[in-house]
């Protein structure tokens, strides 16, 4: 029997270990920023086009490469960080496997051009699947300058597993974001078919996140210090009321590198308890500094997880951290033990004031023409006005004398029965009588044939037995049919805005609406003006309310973000899904009948009334059979 197992050849292994390091054009981006930041640059210019797919560029002002040095760095296991085991947990660089190159390779095109500051002059080197196509000496600015090109072009399945431009975009700006809030002492530009979107100075903390997520951001965010033996925290988290229901602005930085940790954020929401909305989540950016051999990063290809020796004081010393700052920040309560008893008012008072006394003329009669008036006199007193004189007019009051009461029934005099009223006569002005939709039932609840259970539920009868409705998943569906209907025929009904609609976005997020404007327009809604990390809405869907753009706007973008639309889907189709969504009745709301009634109706006259959107189920039905057999 021959022998079975044979070595792989290099180019099929470093497309199988590229699958693990490179699994979309965010990948590289990551690869190549961290790249560049080890080689000591201090300005990174990231250059994309078509999300990636075609050109993924970045050029850095760092040390460069040898001729030698930019042949070997696309070798597998080729690495400059790391010389034996030990090293592993003395990690202060970004990258140490050496696998990113040599996989980014095995499935694009790159060319590398390199230079030393020392050098006269640099290298550039061609690789097309793992294969060097040319090398040659070329005259290149100091640093180095990496391109990759036409990714996945030798794995076209992989290729095809890619989502939308949209979707893979917004990966990419993801990971940029990971790095440039890492390294604000770093400056960073990042251009995408051509359109400069973000240019970052030279900053610090506070000030690169503002450049990255608009100004507003600024006032709202709580500055975080601590430091003790175990770790030193830094950064800032976002005010409780600015809280969103997205996880989108949550990051961690160990030692400047972003790392995921459902522990560590488990220790922010539980600072945060009893501060947000339910299903809301706080902001966060925050750095810690450790031991590096504290801790392990050699767990994973992408490092972004990392394991720490001793978790549960870092929980406890982070928890703490987070609370002290809501409460030095006056954004929780907190217990003042060094405030001044002297200046609280005390329970009870040792001394009373006086009761005031008020005395009374009672013989005083304002029918009667020849009494005395009286003068209230500032010491409470009143004294005859024969007492009154013109040295005490300035402090005192003297009332007014008063006209004959019996002036006012003059004329009054009945002028004989014919102009009397006869009140059964008269007839009053009243609004008239409107008949409604449901004028004929609302009189008499007990004509309709729903039941609402648990505020959840919608229970009809059918000729067969019982209909068993969620209320929630049928409204999505009804709603979801209705937008389809008026972005595929362009005449959705809008209301208009006394005042025009302010609302800030980050740039990502901005780019995504200008994505979405004309398909949202069809929905209702009326942008006036887009621009400055600022969108002006006049006009929005009649089923919309005004306080609800907000929340809805930023789930659409989440979904978005969430790789909700793939490439089978169409935007429509998207944009109606999430609308339906944020805009559908809610489990725990109580319907009147009528509404319970009406919403059963839409829902049997759409055109798929047994599933919701997201392909749930709405309805299910019990026959009486069915029924019968539970009494067995």
């Amino acid at each position: 029997m021959s022998d079975i197992i044979q070595l792989l050849p290099d180019h099929v292994a470093n497309q199988i270990a590229a699958g693990e390091v490179v699994q979309r054009p965010a990948s590289v981006v990551k690869e190549l920023l961290e790249n560049a930041i080890d080689a000591k640059a201090s300005q990174i210019k990231l250059i994309i086009k078509e999300a990636g797919k075609t050109l993924i560029q970045v050029i850095d002002n760092g040390i460069g490469m040898s001729e030698t040095d930019a042949r070997l760095s696309f070798e597998r296991h080729a690495t400059s960080k790391i010389k034996n085991a030990e090293d592993l947990f003395l990690l202060n660089t970004k990258g140490f496997r050496g696998e990113a190159l040599a996989s980014i390779a095995a499935i694009a095109h790159v060319e590398l051009k390199t230079k030393k500051e020392t050098a006269e002059v640099g290298t550039t080197i061609v690789i097309e699947g793992s294969e060097i196509t040319a090398q040659e000496v070329v005259v290149t600015p100091k640093g180095t300058s990496i391109a990759v090109k036409n990714l996945f072009f030798n794995i076209p399945a992989r290729r095809n597993f890619l989502k939308s431009n949209a979707v893979e975009l917004r990966h990419i700006i993801d990971e940029f974001y990971r790095v440039a809030l890492a390294h604000p002492n770093l400056g960073f530009v990042l251009f995408h078919n051509g359109s400069e979107l973000y240019n970052l100075p030279q900053s610090n903390y506070r000030q690169r996140i503002v450049n990255l997520l608009g100004a507003k951001t600024n006032e709202k965010l709580v500055p975080v210090e601590e430091t003790t033996e175990v770790v030193a925290i830094s950064g800032f988290v976002g005010k409780p009321e600015y809280a969103k229901k997205t996880r989108g602005e949550q990051y961690f930085f160990v030692n400047d590198r972003f790392i995921k940790s459902a522990y560590l954020n488990h220790a922010i929401a539980s600072a945060f308890q009893g501060l947000l909305k339910d299903g809301h989540h706080a902001s966060y950016f925050l750095y810690l500094q450790v031991n590096p051999q504290s801790i392990d990063i050699n767990i994973h290809p992408t490092k972004t997880e990392i394991k720490f020796d001793d978790e549960q004081t870092l929980y406890a010393i982070l928890r703490s951290a987070v609370k002290h700052s809501l409460g030095q920040f006056n954004i929780a309560p907190v217990l003042d033990f060094e405030r001044d008893a002297n200046l609280d008012t005390p329970y009870l008072q040792t001394t009373t004031g006086k009761m005031p006394q008020v005395e009374i003329d009672r013989s005083f009669n304002p029918f009667s023409s020849d009494t005395p008036k009286t003068t209230l006199t500032n010491s409470g007193k009143s004294v005859s006005n024969s007492s009154f004189n013109a040295s005490t007019s300035n402090s005192s009051y003297t009332k007014a004398p008063a006209a004959s009461w019996e002036s006012l029934y003059v004329g009054l005099e009945s002028k004989g029965t014919k102009d009397a009223v006869d009140f059964n006569e008269m007839e009053f002005e009243s609004a008239p009588e409107t008949a409604t939709i449901y004028n004929d039932v609302v009189k008499d609840e007990r004509q309709y044939s729903t039941y609402q259970l648990k505020n959840k539920y919608i229970i009809s009868t059918i000729k067969s037995g019982m209909l068993l409705i969620d209320q929630h998943r049928a409204h999505q569906r009804v709603l979801y049919e209705d937008f389809l209907k008026h972005i595929t025929v362009k005449e959705a009904m809008s209301q208009q805005l006394l005042f025009p609609l302010e609302l800030h976005f980050s740039v990502q997020d901005l780019e995504i609406i200008k994505q979405l404007q004309q398909d949202l327009e069809y929905t209702g809604f009326i942008f006036q003006d887009i621009k400055d990390e600022t969108v002006q809405i006049t006009g929005v869907p009649v089923s919309v309310p005004e306080s609800e753009v907000s929340i809805l706007l930023e789930q659409l973008i989440s979904d978005v973000e969430n790789e909700v639309p793939d490439s089978n889907f169409s935007v429509t189709d998207l944009i109606a899904k999430s609308l339906a969504k944020s805009l559908a009745i809610k489990n725990g709301k109580k319907l009147n009948p009528a509404e319970q009634e009406h919403l059963v109706n839409s829902l049997f006259a759409c055109k798929e009334p047994n599933v919701s959107p997201t392909n749930k189920t709405t309805f299910i039905t019990m026959s009486v059979d069915e029924l019968d057999k539970k009494f067995v």
